[in-house]
């Protein structure tokens, strides 16, 4: 892994957390279940200590995966990005032209994306369609359910 992976300051500061998370709490856990699992006694035929085991070669590699990430990883400077069009860091307020729904999608990079909190990455085929828009113009999204019409009627960033 030698390219550049952009990240916003939140992004990198959850993923911050989430290595130290897993380097403190969750190795405390695994080492008090693989404790627990040796207290069965013969360990050849301990289906206990073998899950706690695999959890620690897991949660080992997740802290590598994280730790070489971190390495690699690029600020996105927020101050280059046209203020008044959809990209990486603008949450878009949008009107569904043909239910007349409203609702905002924060546009992230894949590592920030989560759904449920209305953020979304910026290689979905939503954030697609809305990249480099600016406020009044309709996009057309075509995804497998048809074609999505979106008018944005207002961008902010956070």
């Amino acid at each position: 892994m030698t390219d550049k992976i952009p990240m916003t300051l939140e992004g990198l500061g959850k993923l911050k957390k989430d290595l130290e998370y897993l380097k403190t709490t969750k190795r405390r856990e695994i080492a008090d279940d693989i404790a627990k699992a040796r207290a069965f006694g013969d360990l050849r035929e301990n289906a206990e200590y073998d899950a706690a085991k695999n959890n620690q070669a897991l949660n080992e590699k997740r802290i590598a995966d994280l730790e070489e990430k971190l390495q690699h990883i690029q600020i996105i400077d927020e101050s280059r990005i046209p203020q008044d069009q959809v990209f990486i860091g603008a949450t878009a307020l949008l009107k569904d032209l043909k239910s007349g729904e409203e609702f905002s999608y924060t546009i992230v990079t894949p590592d920030e994306a989560d759904f449920d909190s209305g953020k979304i990455s910026v290689t979905s085929p939503i954030a697609k369609g809305l990249l480099g828009l600016k406020v009044g113009e309709t996009a057309e999204i075509k995804i497998p359910a048809g074609t999505l019409k979106y008018q944005i009627l207002k961008i902010s960033r956070n």
